[in-house]
């Protein structure tokens, strides 16, 4: 045999070989599909059509031809999603062959009527893959309502390659109304955030009354130096900040979101009757940068913060002003002042009890609800911490920590106050007429966060001069019932 025809027997015979490998069946109990994304989104096409079609890419990447046993939606028949698979439509499918190094495409349509406010906000399902006994899914997601969606439009970039992803309050033009130099989002529709919702300096944003207001991972609303917050509730009708997925497993889920952020340059900032829960921090108003002499200040009333997966509330070096506000359930601290600043908080109810109703993957609370400290490495600051006709309460042993440095004197007041610690309460001067004691009250149903005292008289039948003082600063509570003025109950509930 010649040299040119060993060759070519050769190239044969190794094709030969390479197409009868590449026609068998990969059987690999180790064998897997690849999908060019991890999950589909649906989430630009409800405010004016109820369909739309999205499409994955499923890909072979061995040498042999592999076969898919099963293809399913695990929603079954009742998912509104529905597959197309090589031509054909349907929920499900079996054996469905990829050629090596091959790919396919699969269409995934759903069908959602965008006027129904009956619907869930997020529709979810799934795409379930069986190869050679493996297991894999994509997650499919769809907005089920009509919504205003804030999507970001800019970035800030920093120096280590990170960056925040940002819309103004005012770039969905059709989401907001103007009131003379405030901007009015509309209550008609549910608000969906993704990233940070930025209300830039000298921008004042109005919340009216019953808004509903759902924030994506990592998602907040920043009210950036100068700018301004009004969040107007009422009662019955109050504004609900909380994440976006609506899922049964996600209604008692703390993290969902990042936290509502408040910088210096107003003192008109305002929060009353609102519901603020299952973020990473509630809200979070402190100086960015040095600009301590800059005029700042917000006052929070008639609200509750519930189940965070950091901090309820987060002061630093500012000015705030509280009543009939229920703060709760958080991992670490359900108020956390720091660095100084100015605050006063009357008719309050701070109960920590995280881990009694909260989906907390097995994480433990170790730090007390109030913690309050006027200095870092840097520098002390002046700090006002004022407590009137006030509950603090938890599951720990002592439930305050005081961390202070005193060459600047700093003032702290628990006037009237039902307070859970171990601490020494004999200081006059910082603790005035409070009940100390070892055991927590009993709440109405601590599951649902009803911190309402459950005919526990232990906070009742306040009468210093102070209590009754406090308690005309709210003559109402946060359930709008009129207090008892003459013999005061702490906390944000009247007790009958």
């Amino acid at each position: 045999m010649n040299f040119i025809k060993k060759i070519a027997l050769f190239v044969l015979t190794t094709f030969l070989i390479f197409s009868c490998k590449k026609d068998k069946l990969n059987n690999d109990s180790n064998a897997r599909v690849y999908f060019s994304q991890d999950s589909v989104l649906f989430d630009t096409v409800f405010t004016t059509i109820g369909s739309s079609t999205q499409n994955i890419r499923v890909r072979n990447t061995s040498n042999q031809r592999i076969k898919i046993s099963s293809i399913y939606l695990q929603g079954g028949e009742s998912s509104p999603f529905i597959l197309n698979v090589d031509g054909a439509s349907g929920k499900s499918f079996t054996d469905v062959e990829i050629a090596a190094n091959d790919s396919i495409y699969i269409f995934i349509q759903v069908y959602i009527n965008p006027t129904n406010a009956n619907s869930p906000l997020i529709i979810s399902d799934a795409i379930h893959f069986v190869v050679n006994g493996n297991q894999q899914n994509i997650p499919l997601e769809a907005w089920g309502q009509d919504a205003y969606y804030h999507r970001p439009t800019d970035a800030i970039t920093f120096s280590d390659g990170s960056y925040l992803p940002y819309s103004l309050c005012d770039y969905v033009t059709n989401a907001y109304t103007m009131n003379g130099s405030e901007i009015v989002w509309k209550n008609d529709k549910p608000h969906v955030i993704y990233g940070y919702c930025v209300v830039d300096s000298l921008q004042k944003l109005k919340i009216q009354a019953g808004t509903r207001i759902y924030l994506n991972s990592k998602a907040s609303i920043w009210v950036y130096k100068y700018g301004q917050l009004q969040v107007l509730g009422q009662k019955g009708n109050e504004v609900v900040f909380q994440g976006a997925r609506r899922e049964q497993d996600y209604a008692d889920k703390p993290g969902q979101w990042d936290r509502i952020w408040i910088n210096e340059g107003s003192i008109d900032n305002k929060i009353d009757y609102a519901i603020i829960k299952n973020g990473y921090i509630g809200v979070q108003a402190e100086l960015f940068g040095n600009s301590g002499s800059v005029q700042h200040h917000l006052d929070i009333t008639n609200t509750k913060i519930q189940n965070m997966s950091m901090w309820g509330f987060y002061g630093l070096a500012f000015s705030v002003t509280g009543g009939n506000n229920v703060f709760s359930n958080c991992l670490e601290h359900s108020v956390n002042l720091t660095l100084g600043g100015y605050y006063s908080f009357v008719h309050c109810t701070f109960s920590n009890f995280w881990g009694t109703s909260n989906n907390t993957n097995g994480k433990i609370r170790e730090k007390p609800t109030v913690n309050i400290n006027n200095y870092n490495d840097l520098q002390e600051i002046p700090l006002y911490a004022y407590f009137g006709n006030c509950i603090v309460d938890g599951k720990l042993t002592n439930e305050i920590i005081l961390d202070l440095k005193t060459s600047l004197t700093p003032t702290v007041v628990f006037s009237n106050c039902w307070i859970k610690t171990t601490a020494d309460v004999t200081d006059a001067n910082r603790f005035v007429n409070v009940r100390k004691e070892g055991t927590s009250l009993t709440y109405k149903d601590l599951s649902k966060y009803d911190f309402e005292p459950d005919g526990d008289t232990r906070v009742k039948g306040f009468v210093h001069p102070k209590a009754l003082a406090d308690a005309a600063l709210f003559p109402v509570d946060i359930k709008n019932t009129a207090r008892n003025t003459a013999s005061v109950s702490a906390g944000a509930y009247e007790i009958p």
